[in-house]
């Protein structure tokens, strides 16, 4: 099986232990990205052809509809003075 050789990846923390620069990445002959915890044993893949089993999170940006009113409005600012009467 030819593939990527396994390289760490600086300043990474396992999702696992926590540990920190302890976490290798590879990519396989298909495609499909894997990492993988030395310290815990901890693995994950993404990539390839098949969808991904992390969708992307809800979030107020990717799903507030931008229905603020962008029309221009004029603003006429009075002077304040005496009055002459």
């Amino acid at each position: 099986m030819a593939r990527t050789p396994k390289r760490f990846i600086a300043g990474a923390v396992c999702p696992r232990c926590a540990a920190m620069d302890r976490l290798t990445m590879y990519t396989d002959d298909d495609g499909v990205q894997h990492r993988e915890c030395v310290s815990c044993g901890f693995t994950d893949s993404q990539g390839g052809d098949g969808p991904s089993g992390n969708p992307e999170l809800e979030t107020r940006v990717n799903k507030r509809k931008n229905e603020d009113d962008h029309t221009v409005k004029q603003v006429v600012f009075f002077k304040a003075g005496h009055s002459d009467d």
